[in-house]
């Protein structure tokens, strides 16, 4: 970036430019979790106008400018021009309630012009500026089409991430103050965005097919397919939502701060686009092709993901329950897929050993926390970590009930109609109660860092211990002697 006079005002713009994100995005996501019914407000707000639309939400919101994504090559160049006694402007079409104290907190600005009655930007910013600095009196760095008009009265045009086109639309300057962001958003991130290593999970989806001894069905297998994708789109919905519902939540954890949307490699904006495409094709494709019991039951675990998001994962003891019947609403799904009856020794194992899961995911959150040396709540959670010991006693005993109800299943009657050697069974026992002990040992020990499924399926010890708890089985059937 090339150093210019200087004698002249340098203006820059927040959103998508300083700001990695868009501030009235933002503020509507806040306002959404912190004053939900707030937003039936909305419509009556725009009519009066998008100030009054701006100022309205951000009056109701509370946004922690420490936290925000800042692009930080336009920060150190700021940062540098302020060193040589530059003048410096924030110019935004941001409401000033919330410009103002992103000003304070980043303290390099001289003043601050925002959106106040009316909405600063275009030709509105481009006058105010004029006013204030004269034609040809200012450089101003923007990052969309809204500020050409800026642009045509600066001395110098700085550009922020911006398109090819929209770079020869440019009438002043050709200084770029950051060219390694491209506007275009690479697929790595949308795949991160979207989980796909998440989609792990959905291979519940099998399970009953697999109880049921008719995994070597190809119809029935060509089904579990399809809604293995289907489901893994609509459960990557939810993972939309609930990172765009826990934006400032995330930016303040060590790992979650670089999730796409907490990070800004990711906009709300494109998110928003991205959320009814996985939702349309989810949807529409499981009631066009697959059982409709399928489609209602997806539509269920929707239902409770949103009210889980919303409200049910600040809520003691009821997220993990909730946690835990959503892991058991996949294998629901796959029983109304493949038109299976549910037992119920499969639905007690599946919320005892789900519910131990749950809990190690919380007691990993917590024992970060200890160890960094919090006592304080977890952000949107109800635990804090004086609560771990109390979590670790109450999830160790679910991973051994699930045990209990396997070795009773084993027991059982019903058992003598699929396997021609149950004996055999008993040998699922102690494997379980050896990767169940082993999951809560490794917890406590700090190395379970993620997800406890996602630590299973990269940890080769669990997928050995899961190798033979598969084997038992087939050999109980009898299927080789």
């Amino acid at each position: 970036m090339q150093q210019h006079s200087q004698d002249r005002v340098l203006a820059v713009d927040l959103d998508g430019t300083l700001l990695r994100s868009d501030m009235l995005l933002e503020s509507f996501l806040a306002l959404l979790k912190q004053s939900f019914w707030s937003c039936l407000l909305l419509p009556f707000w725009l009519l009066a106008g998008k100030a009054r639309l701006k100022r309205e939400i951000a009056s109701r919101v509370t946004i922690d400018a420490a936290s925000l994504p800042y692009c930080k090559t336009v920060l150190e160049f700021l940062k540098q021009e302020k060193a040589q006694g530059r003048r410096i402007v924030l110019a935004t079409a941001t409401t000033e309630m919330l410009a103002q104290p992103i000003a304070d907190h980043l303290g390099l600005f001289d003043e601050v012009l925002a959106s106040d009655e009316a909405n600063l930007s275009s030709e509105t910013k481009r006058a105010t500026l004029v006013e204030r600095y004269g034609e040809q009196g200012f450089d101003y760095i923007g990052n969309s089409s809204d500020d050409l008009a800026v642009w045509r009265s600066a001395a110098t045009a700085y550009t922020c991430n911006i398109s090819d086109g929209l770079k020869r639309k440019i009438q002043a300057g050709e200084a770029v103050v950051e060219t390694r962001l491209k506007t275009a958003v690479s697929l790595r991130i949308y795949l991160r965005q979207l989980r796909i290593k998440q989609w792990v999970k959905n291979f519940l989806i099998f399970v009953p097919l697999l109880a049921s001894h008719q995994a070597d069905n190809a119809a029935l297998l060509a089904s579990g397919v399809l809604a293995f994708v289907l489901y893994g789109l609509c459960s990557s919905s939810v993972y939309l939502i609930n990172d765009l519902m826990d934006l400032a939540d995330d930016r303040q954890h060590r790992v979650k701060r670089f999730r796409p949307l907490a990070s800004g490699d990711l906009g709300i904006g494109r998110a928003l686009l991205l959320l009814p495409l996985c939702l349309l094709l989810s949807f529409g494709t499981a009631v066009a092709l697959l059982p409709i019991g399928f489609a209602i039951s997806l539509g269920v675990y929707f239902l409770l993901s949103l009210l889980y998001t919303f409200y049910l994962k600040q809520q003691l003891l009821v997220d993990v329950l909730t946690l835990a019947g959503l892991y058991t609403m996949r294998v629901i799904c796959g029983a109304f897929l493949f038109a299976l009856q549910l037992t119920f020794w499969l639905l007690a194992f599946s919320m005892f050993i789900f519910l131990s899961l749950a809990l190690i995911k919380r007691y990993a959150e917590l024992h970060s926390s200890r160890e960094a040396g919090r006592t304080e709540k977890s952000p949107g959670r109800a635990y804090y970590p004086g609560d771990l010991e109390m979590i670790a006693a109450l999830g160790a005993a679910s991973g051994y009930l699930s045990v209990l109800i396997l070795a009773l299943y084993i027991h059982s009657e019903h058992i003598i109609a699929l396997y021609r050697h149950p004996e055999i069974l008993w040998l699922a026992c102690p494997i379980l109660l050896f990767w169940v002990g082993r999951m809560w040992m490794l917890a406590h020990r700090g190395e379970v860092h993620e997800d406890p499924v996602l630590f299973a399926v990269a940890d080769r010890v669990s997928l050995i211990s899961g190798f033979c708890f598969a084997v038992v089985f087939w050999l109980a059937t009898g299927a080789v002697w």
